[in-house]
Order: structure tokens, then C-alpha cells, then sequence
């Protein structure tokens, strides 16, 4: 077990006709020992890029990435010390469970036959897949595939886990119970711990801190709940969470908002945080706006509302809502009520949009200006 810190850790792939692309762009974050880091971001943002470079399937262009204090940017793959898990589960299909997890304790240590055999016996124990171990990966689940991809890494006792998306290739009920077996399993291990995922449920629900990459470059570095509710930017915002944030642009007169449909009064505080800013950013999450199908718009924080489409979900409905009815292509943004609330598209409501509950952008920078009221213990790490 070890920190695994990267710093300004930059990869420049060069094409054929000598156009230079910036995968991962100057990407800086310090991984506790023991930490579970969640890797997020969507494809091509450079997530999978970067945990190759710590893994030395890939050269560092710039930076440095150092691992219980050592650098490692020249050491290779071989001798880094780290155990990586792939989303193709990468067995060798000659070879059955107990000699794909014990082969690599067989090319890279000096145990012997014995000692390597109790060590498997006990990792196949502690993944339960101790009664598969005579079998072949072909005649293997792919969740029982995935167990001794993970087995085969946790065998080695490595000094930090890289995940690159494990559990992409399984069905929805069985990623599920694997992300809860995982985190029990890094809990118990206490190794430090890269995950890759696009997945934002997997970030939300496994991380003690996710990194939220997009374009190769880093935007935020929290616990889950403080990207959720404290984003850095309109990016951090939009794509942690579902449904989306909504958002709707908007232009600062004086102590208000306005836009060609609704006019939104600020508190004091908001006015304060918008400051010289002359175009923002108005965002609030699904689950934050509340809907009444009999109330009346009485207050300038509720609105005249159409019901577009209803989206049943069971626990809740996801709410499709515009300001005007009738159109062919309404512009639509969502809220979301419980699933024992009926509601029906062509249904007038009356939407609150709490001021409590409201972010702001900035038009220009996508930074946050403000965010929902919100009591969390340690501040965001901040990104600039």
C-alpha cells in the first residue's frame, strides 16, 4: 500500500503528418494511501490514457507520477509494483483459474509451488470462486471471469489497483452486485485504488473521491457529494448526475435574471456572487424543483408550466416540462416527483424553482459563481 501521486502529468500522441494531440493535459492529483479514486469522464476524455501512463503501457510526455514516494515515470511495467485489472479481463484461455491468477507470482517472485498454490487457494476463497479453479475461462460466466481477473490481481499484494472499467461487459443486475463486492473487497484490502469509469453511477457510488476529466484536462477532485452539489464549472455540473442538471441562459439586470421566458429575482447573497458578470448560467437539478399540479404561479420564484412527456421510472417519474404547449419542438427541461404522483403530458403545473436550491455560470468561463445552499464539512478541491 502506497500514495500514488501525479504531477502535471501531461501525454502528447503525435499523427502521421506531425499534428501534435493533447490526450491528458497537465493532470495533478495526490492519491492517499488506501484511497479508492474514481477516475470519471466521458469517452475519449483521456481517463483510460492516464491510468495507462501510471500502469507504463504508456510514456509520460511531461509530469512526473511517483508512487510510495519513488518516481516511476522510467520504470517499466514490470517492476512499478502495481496490479491492473482490464474491461476485457485479459485470462489467458489455455490456462485454467488457479494457473491464470498464480502465473504471475510464478514470473515475478521467488515463492515456491506451495507457496504460491495457498496464496491462490486463499484469494479464489476470498473471491468465491474457489470451486472454479480447475476450470478454463470458456467454460466461466463473465462475472466469474471478472472474479479472477480480480483475484489474479490481488494474488501479487500490490502497492496500488488500476481498474480500467471492469465491469462494462457485465449485465446491469450483476454490475451492481459487483460494485458493492468491490468496495467491501478494496475496504478490506486497504490498497490504493484507481477506477476508470464513464459510468457516473459507478463515480457517485464507489469513490471516496472521483476526478472528473474532460479533454484531457482536470476539472474537479472531490468526495462524490461535493461534485454533486458544489461543481466547479457547468461541465462538473451537466454531466455528474441523473437526469442532468438543467440549465438556462440568462442576462444579469441589476438584482434579477432574464431571458425571453421567465425572469428570475436573486437574493442578495446571489447578486453579490454574480458581481460584474453580464451573462449566466441558471442551473437547478431535476430533483430540486417542485411541482404543483393545482397550485397558481403566485410567487416570482413558481412558474406556468406544460407537462410534455412523462417518464415512469417506478420509485419516481422524470417530468419533461415547458414553459409553452402545443409546439411541435418545445423546449423542454426536466424535474423529477415520486412515482405514486400522476401526471400526464398535456397537464398544467406550477414549477418553484427554490432559490436555495439554484447554481450560477458564468456565460463566458462555465465557472461557478454560486451554488445551492449546502452544509458539507470539507471544501471542494478547487481546479484553476
Amino acid at each position: 500500500m502506497a500514495e500514488l501521486t501525479l504531477d502535471g502529468v501531461t501525454k502528447v500522441f503525435t499523427e502521421d503528418d506531425g499534428n501534435e494531440i493533447v490526450a491528458v493535459d497537465d493532470v495533478s492529483v495526490d492519491i492517499e494511501d488506501g484511497e479508492f479514486l474514481v477516475l470519471v469522464g466521458p469517452s475519449g476524455c483521456g481517463k483510460s490514457t492516464t491510468l495507462r501512463m501510471v500502469a507504463g503501457l504508456e510514456t509520460v510526455t511531461d509530469g512526473e507520477i511517483s508512487l510510495a514516494g519513488r518516481r516511476i515515470n522510467e520504470s517499466p511495467p514490470a517492476e512499478r509494483d502495481i496490479a491492473m485489472v482490464f474491461q476485457s479481463y485479459a485470462l489467458y484461455p489455455h490456462m485454467t483459474v488457479a494457473q491464470n491468477m498464480s502465473f504471475g507470482l510464478e514470473e515475478s517472485t521467488e515463492l515456491d509451488d506451495d507457496e504460491i498454490s495457498e496464496l491462490v487457494d486463499d484469494t479464489a476463497a476470498m473471491m468465491g470462486i474457489e470451486e472454479l479453479v480447475d476450470r478454463k475461462p470458456a467454460d466461466l460466466s463473465g462475472g466469474q471471469q471478472q472474479r479472477v481477473a480480480l483475484g489474479r490481481a490481488i494474488v501479487r499484494d500490490p502497492e496500488a489497483f488500476l481498474m480500467d472499467e471492469p465491469l462494462s461487459n457485465l449485465d446491469a443486475k450483476l454490475r451492481a452486485t459487483m460494485r458493492t463486492e468491490l468496495q467491501r473487497l478494496q475496504e478490506d484490502l486497504g490498497v490504493t485504488t484507481i477506477y476508470v469509469t464513464h459510468d457516473q453511477t459507478e463515480a457517485m457510488t464507489m469513490g471516496d473521491r472521483i476526478a472528473i476529466l474532460d479533454d484531457g484536462v482536470l476539472q474537479q477532485v472531490g468526495t462524490p457529494l461535493e461534485c454533486y452539489h458544489t461543481p466547479n464549472n457547468r461541465f462538473v455540473a451537466g454531466f455528474i448526475g441523473d437526469p442532468s442538471m438543467n440549465f438556462f441562459e440568462m442576462e444579469v439586470d441589476g438584482e434579477r435574471l432574464v431571458s425571453d421566458r421567465f425572469t428570475y429575482p436573486l437574493t442578495a447573497d446571489q447578486a453579490d456572487a454574480v458581481g460584474e458578470a453580464r451573462g449566466v448560467t441558471l442551473g437547478i437539478r431535476p430533483e430540486d424543483i417542485g411541482i404543483d399540479p393545482d397550485g397558481n404561479a403566485d410567487s416570482p420564484h413558481e412558474f406556468d408550466m406544460h407537462v410534455d412527456v412523462v417518464e415512469p421510472r417506478g420509485d419516481e417519474n422524470t417530468i419533461h416540462l415547458t414553459f409553452e404547449a402545443g409546439l411541435d419542438e418545445p423546449e423542454t427541461f426536466t424535474a423529477t416527483v415520486s412515482g405514486l404522483r400522476q401526471l400526464q403530458a398535456g397537464d398544467s403545473v406550477v414549477a418553484t424553482f427554490p432559490p436555495e436550491a439554484i447554481h450560477l455560470f458564468d456565460a463566458d468561463t462555465e465557472q461557478a459563481l454560486h451554488n445551492r445552499s449546502l452544509d458539507i464539512p470539507e471544501a471542494t478541491e478547487q481546479i484553476v
